[in-house]
C-alpha cells in the first residue's frame, strides 16, 4: 500500500473534489495543490477511493481541530487560570492549609508535564481546583496537545443538544470526541442534574477512559463516597487515579475562616480552658481523680499533636465538654484554627438552608462543617434521629475519616445505642482514641474549693 499518492497517476494534477473544503500548497510534490490523495489499494480494499488530506494541511487541519476544542468546552473564558497566576501559598490562611494547597500545586503542575493516569482533585467552593484543572489544560495547549475543558453539566448540554435536527454535530461525533481526546479535563462532577440518561453518559464516558487509561482531569465539590457507585467505582482504583483534597476556603472570602464562621460556637466556650478544668478534689473518690487526671492528659496530648478522632463518653455534666472546648481553645491560642458546633445545631443549620430565603446553600454550609481542617462535634446522640439527620451526619463522618481530619466527638449515649455507621468509624482503634470519664455530674457541691473553681469558670458539661 501507498501512502500520499496523488489522486491520478497523471501528470497533471486532478481537479479538486468541489464538495470537500481547503486547498494543498500549490508546490505540493505530492497532490500538487489539491490537498487530498488516494490510497493505491486494491478495488476490494475498504479504503479504495477514499480521499485523505495530503501531508502539506497536516498543520492547518491540527489548528481547525483545536479550534474546535477550544470552542466546545470553556477554555477561552480561563486563558488567565495558569500555574503562574496561581498563588500556592493561599490568601490569609493558616500553615498547615497553605502547605496542603502548595502539595495540590506542585502535584498539579507534575501532572501538566506528564499526564498519565487520572487526577482527582476536590475541595470546597473557591479553594482553587478549578484553577489548577484549567492551568493543566493550558499546559497542555501550549504544548501542542489536543485537550477538552468542560464543565459536566455543559457537556452534558452539548450532548443534549447533538440530538436536535439543527446541531451543528451529531451526537456520536461529539461524544466521540469527548471520549477519545488525548487529554480531558471535566469540571465540576456532581453539580450536574443526576438523571439516569446523564448517569449513563457519564459512566460510560468515564468507563472508556479508565479502560483505555486516557488522561482524565476531575475537579469536584463532593466527597468521593458521594457520588454515583459506578463512577465511585472507578475514581477510587488507587492504581490510576490520583486523589488530591485541597482544604483551603473559598479564595473570594480570604482571611474568613472557620474561627469567624457563624456555626462555629467555640467563642461561646473561651472560658473552657486546661487551667479552668477542675479535677474535683474533695468531691471525686480516688479513681474517679485518677480517671479525670487521665482524661485531661489525654487532652493535653491530644492539643499538642491531633491525629486521627478522640472521642470522650460519659454522663452529662462530667467535663467531656469542658476538654474538647479546651483542646480546641488550646489550638486557637497556637494560631490554628477550630470549629466546635453541637450536633443537633449543625443540624438545625443545615435544615435551614432549604428555605428559600437562605441566604447560604446548603452545601456551602455542610462544606464549612465537612472541611474544617480541627472540628468538634459536642453531644452526638442527642439530636433527633431521623433517616435524614442520620444520613447527613455519615457523610459528614464518613468525609472525615476518609480524609484523616482531626476530629473531637462527645457523647452521652452508650456507643452501642448509635447508628451503627456511626459506630463503626468511631470504634476503629487505627483511627479514633475512645475515653470514658467515670465521674458523675458536676453539681458544685464537695469542698470549699470546688464551689470556688465553679466561680472562676470551671463548669462540666
Amino acid at each position: 500500500m501507498k501512502e500520499n499518492t496523488p489522486t491520478s497517476s497523471s501528470t497533471e494534477p486532478p481537479p479538486p473534489a468541489p464538495t470537500l473544503p481547503g486547498v494543498g500548497k500549490p508546490d505540493c510534490p505530492i497532490c500538487h495543490g489539491v490537498g487530498y490523495i488516494r490510497l493505491e489499494v486494491p478495488v476490494d480494499h475498504p479504503n479504495f477511493g477514499k480521499l485523505y488530506p495530503c501531508t502539506c494541511r497536516l498543520a492547518e487541519l491540527q489548528e481547525q481541530r483545536a479550534e474546535t476544542l477550544r470552542s466546545f468546552g470553556s477554555l477561552e473564558a480561563l486563558e488567565r487560570f495558569t500555574f503562574e497566576t496561581f498563588h500556592p501559598e493561599g490568601q490569609g490562611i493558616p500553615p498547615e492549609r497553605q502547605e496542603n494547597l502548595h502539595r495540590a500545586y506542585d502535584t498539579a503542575r507534575a501532572y501538566a508535564q506528564h499526564p498519565n493516569g487520572w487526577l482527582f482533585i476536590r475541595g470546597g467552593y473557591g479553594c482553587g481546583k478549578t484553577h489548577l484543572a484549567a492551568a493543566i489544560a493550558n499546559t497542555a495547549l501550549a504544548q501542542g496537545q489536543p485537550v477538552i475543558f468542560v464543565t459536566v453539566p455543559d457537556l452534558l448540554d452539548h450532548l443534549r443538544a447533538a440530538y436536535a435536527p439543527t446541531g451543528g454535530a451529531r451526537y456520536d461525533q461529539r461524544f466521540n470526541q469527548v471520549r477519545t481526546i488525548p487529554l480531558l479535563l471535566l469540571d465540576d462532577l456532581g453539580t450536574e442534574n443526576t438523571t439516569p440518561w446523564a448517569l449513563e453518559k457519564l459512566f460510560q464516558l468515564l468507563n472508556y477512559r479508565y479502560m483505555t487509561h486516557l488522561p482524565t482531569v476531575i475537579t469536584t465539590n463532593h466527597a468521593l463516597e458521594e457520588l454515583e457507585p459506578r463512577l465511585r467505582s472507578r475514581l477510587a482504583d488507587s492504581e490510576l487515579v490520583q486523589i488530591v483534597t485541597i482544604l483551603a476556603p473559598d479564595y473570594r472570602q480570604a482571611g474568613i475562616d472557620a474561627g469567624h464562621s457563624d456555626l462555629n460556637t467555640l467563642p461561646l466556650y473561651h472560658d473552657m480552658t486546661f487551667e479552668s478544668f477542675d479535677l474535683r478534689h474533695g468531691e471525686l473518690d480516688r479513681e474517679q481523680i485518677k480517671n479525670l487526671e487521665r482524661a485531661l492528659d489525654l487532652a493535653h496530648t491530644y492539643a499538642a499533636l491531633p491525629e486521627g478522632w478522640l472521642t470522650l463518653t460519659g454522663p452529662y455534666g462530667c467535663g467531656k465538654t469542658h476538654l474538647a472546648a479546651a483542646i480546641a481553645n488550646a489550638r486557637v491560642k497556637q494560631g490554628q484554627p477550630a470549629f466546635f458546633i453541637v450536633v443537633p445545631d449543625l443540624l438545625d443549620h443545615l435544615r435551614a438552608t432549604y428555605n428559600p430565603q437562605s441566604p447560604v446553600t446548603y452545601d456551602k454550609r455542610f462544606d464549612e462543617v465537612r472541611h474544617a481542617p480541627f472540628l468538634v462535634l459536642d453531644d452526638l446522640g442527642t439530636e433527633s434521629a431521623t433517616p435524614w439527620a442520620q444520613e447527613k451526619l455519615f457523610q459528614l463522618f464518613n468525609h472525615r475519616y476518609v480524609s484523616r481530619l482531626p476530629t473531637i466527638v462527645t457523647t452521652a449515649r452508650p456507643l452501642d445505642d448509635l447508628d451503627p455507621k456511626l459506630r463503626a468509624r468511631l470504634l476503629d482503634v487505627t483511627r479514633c482514641t475512645i475515653f470514658g470519664i467515670l465521674a458523675p455530674a458536676y453539681r458544685g457541691q464537695g469542698a470549699s474549693g470546688v464551689a470556688d473553681s465553679a466561680r472562676r469558670g470551671g463548669r462540666k458539661r
